[in-house]
């Protein structure tokens, strides 16, 4: 099979002719000081895994007003373009720091200007000022916030050069600068986890109005999505994992705003991958129920999640395809060749049986041996199934 007939045939349940096996996004951090600085797509080369490409393109729509940020120098957080328009304009400054970047964002409108600050370092990006301190500042962005649309051009140039190279995966985007793709999760960004969890014991009413405003942003992308040719799209974040809200906060605060973006989703001919990076245990049939294509990332316990593979896959596994379950933290790091290899197996026989599993690190990582990851890639190779769908 070409990689890209691997990773549907997964995506839909079936068995391709080996166990596929990739990686979330690939840090620049790790690219840079572990692969000489290499490209994406070579490095998954180099290691012999199943590429993705990850693709972006937001356009602005004239006839609404909006436009390209004019002051935005290059591609912001996961590669995207800030859409502007005469009540929305967002400037920037970048602040001296010791170590690291800090840039203070301004979000002007007619209503008010609110205001948020992202710090970087080597590894990734945070927020250190979150953009609404006070709960009237959504109604600012109700009134004047911009909705990217998706560039199904620029989508299908990226699809048609890729062929059957590997898998076109986007995302449904997040707020400007900085943000998640689910509704929930987007919220926690701009106001902060521990206080959205506690507004929603507060002022649950005040919740469900910052999460309509921020699905309603979601949904207009989403109906600009058909014909697009993405294999699959991101949807969630670890703020709705079951380490952080309980399983009834998902209920009400999580699953009706992210089902129904399923839905516009697969209205518009589009997959949905739901990510959880954190707990998944508690809430596997929850997220199951709300009917994404794929699930990730099964984080294992060592790593700060609570997933048990093989319970994972009797309970779900004839529901949706599952994606991860690698505890890259220590098989990337401490591990030798053997116990690495290993860890495949014990992977492949706990989620891959009858096919619907994508063999990958739970999320990101970045200090990493790469002598570790080609026996990673190498074992799955190895994975075989006796039959093919």
């Amino acid at each position: 099979m070409t990689a890209k007939k691997r990773f549907l045939t997964a995506i839909k349940g079936g068995r391709p002719d080996r166990l596929p096996v990739t990686t979330h996004h690939l840090m620049p951090y790790f690219l840079d000081k572990y692969m000489g600085g290499i490209s994406t797509d070579e490095c998954f080369a180099r290691f012999g895994m199943d590429p993705i490409r990850w693709v972006y393109p937001h356009r602005p729509d004239p006839a609404r007003g909006t436009y390209f940020n004019p002051n935005q120098s290059k591609t912001g957080f996961l590669e995207t373009r800030l859409i502007s328009s005469d009540e929305w304009r967002i400037e920037m400054d970048n602040v001296p720091v010791e170590k690291g970047r800090l840039t203070r964002y301004r979000f002007v409108t007619p209503s008010k200007t609110l205001t948020m600050a992202l710090q970087s370092n080597e590894y990734t990006s945070w927020v250190t000022e979150n953009l609404v301190k006070e709960k009237g500042d959504i109604d600012a962005i109700a009134a004047h916030v911009t909705t990217p649309l998706c560039d199904v051009e620029a989508v299908n140039r990226e699809a048609d050069a890729y062929g059957e190279t590997g898998l076109i995966r986007g995302h449904i985007p997040t707020f400007d600068v900085f943000g998640q793709p689910g509704c929930w999760q987007d919220a926690c960004c701009l106001y902060g986890t521990e206080k959205m969890i506690m507004e929603t014991f507060d002022d649950p009413s005040w919740v469900h109005q910052f999460l309509r405003i921020l699905q309603e942003r979601k949904l207009g992308y989403i109906s600009s999505m058909k014909g697009a040719r993405f294999d699959i799209n991101e949807l969630g974040g670890g703020d709705a994992s079951s380490t952080v809200i309980s399983p009834s906060l998902f209920d009400e605060f999580v699953a009706p705003y992210d089902t129904a973006i399923i839905a516009a989703a697969h209205g518009a001919g589009q997959r949905i991958v739901y990510h959880t990076c954190g707990g998944m245990m508690a809430i596997l049939e929850r997220v199951a129920a709300m009917r994404p294509d794929a699930m990730e990332t099964f984080t294992p316990r060592g790593m700060g999640g609570d997933t048990v593979l093989a319970e994972a896959k009797k309970r779900i596994g004839g529901m949706v395809c599952m994606i991860g379950g690698f505890n890259q933290n220590h098989y990337f790091t401490r591990a030798t060749e053997e116990e690495v290899r290993a860890a495949v197996r014990r992977s492949f026989q706990d989620a891959g049986e009858g096919g619907g599993f994508i063999l990958a690190p739970s999320d990101h990582f970045f200090d990493s041996d790469p002598k570790l990851i080609a026996a990673f890639a190498d074992e799955a190779r190895r994975c075989r199934y006796d039959s093919v769908d």
